[in-house]
């Protein structure tokens, strides 16, 4: 149950964790609306659902409010999933991020998971996801590769086209068991997290990431559950 005494760990709403955007510790309320890590001082929370369940991503979007994207890919294969999403925002406040992921398998790969992040510069959660920093290394955003030449990869966003750079991995702690791609769409960060690695071939240029919190009926529609990756 959720707890309202300053300094305690905040478990959130039955069904939802509350965590750092940057490491998996659980947050503390500490007053005023604001929320302390062990390693990062004060943060925006993140929060993660226990489980993936339409309930459960109608609270999220609701959390979010209207003004910040969740995207999918779409539309959604057969046999795929929304198998996990998360939020960066303050009760009442702005989001800073937010997270969904699609789970299926593809005949070469086998199980594929698919995570589709927009954030603000700055926040680290997409880093996180990603794998690319220890909790006491600041890295925050996906650094110079973006930008860097053409790029390799281009999705569309709301009808525009997106281009996607690949984020080095090779650095990060733990095994090099995912791709990384990174774009800048609407004045954020738009990251791609593909796991396995090989994965990425799926990628094609008519690939549409779609903002889910405009689907409207459709949502309805959506399915839910298996295993959440990792991260």
């Amino acid at each position: 149950m959720p707890t309202d005494q300053p300094g305690a760990p905040r478990r959130g709403p039955d069904g939802v964790r509350v965590e750092c955007p940057r490491c998996p510790a659980p947050v503390a309320e500490v007053g005023d609306g604001r929320w302390s890590c062990p390693d990062h001082g004060i943060v925006v929370p993140l929060w993660r659902p226990v489980a993936s369940s339409y309930d459960e991503f109608a609270a999220h979007l609701l959390r979010v409010g209207p003004l910040f994207p969740t995207f999918l890919p779409w539309p959604l294969g057969p046999g795929w999933t929304v198998s996990d999403f998360a939020a960066v925002v303050a009760e009442g406040d702005t989001a800073h991020a937010t997270m969904a992921c699609v789970s299926g398998t593809s005949q070469l790969d086998g199980p594929v998971d698919v995570m589709v992040i927009s954030e603000e510069p700055g926040t680290g959660f997409g880093a996180r996801v990603a794998g690319l920093s220890a909790p006491d290394d600041g890295r925050l955003d996906p650094g110079h590769e973006v930008g860097d030449g053409p790029a390799p990869v281009r999705v569309r966003v709301d009808q525009y086209p997106v281009g996607l750079w690949p984020v080095s991995v090779s650095a990060a702690p733990g095994e090099w068991d995912r791709s990384v791609l990174a774009g800048e769409a609407g004045g954020r960060w738009l990251w791609l997290i593909l796991r396995p690695a090989s994965a990425i071939l799926l990628l094609r240029d008519d690939w549409i990431l779609r903002d889910i919190s405009a689907t409207g009926p459709q949502l309805v529609a959506l399915p839910f559950g298996g295993p959440a990756p990792s991260w």
